[in-house]
């Protein structure tokens, strides 16, 4: 199983950008999809964005256009570029990693193991 560690959140106002990290303990993330969700006070958590092992990325509608997941193979690491926050972004952000989970699961919480997280809040 590969290990996660996210690292970026912070307060920012409305309308700033912040970067998120999540260095995984795997040499390399081929064959890995890489993931984050969130989850905002009193709600579930959801899924937020995904690469897929292939390259593929999906987003949730709520940050399409705004924020952006990359990879960087150097590092064994995935960023979640966030830009034009919105105080609906304020949550605990997860990163995870899986080589097992399945295209039809990606978005499904369930599927991973959690760490700690990373606190974002946006203030208006």
């Amino acid at each position: 199983q590969v290990q996660v560690v996210e690292s970026g959140g912070g307060l920012v106002q409305a309308g700033a950008s912040l970067r998120l990290s999540c260095e995984a303990s795997a040499r390399t993330l081929s064959g890995v999809t890489m993931v984050w969700f969130r989850r905002a006070p009193g709600k579930e958590r959801e899924f937020v964005a995904a690469r897929w092992r292939s390259g593929t990325v999906f987003y949730a509608d709520a940050v399409k256009g705004r924020f952006s997941i990359s990879k960087d193979s150097a590092k064994s690491a995935v960023y979640l570029q966030m830009n034009s926050l919105k105080p609906e972004d304020t949550a605990v952000y997860y990163c995870a990693a899986s080589s097992r989970v399945i295209l039809s699961n990606i978005r499904n919480p369930t599927a991973y193991d959690w760490g700690q997280g990373t606190q974002v809040t946006v203030s208006s």
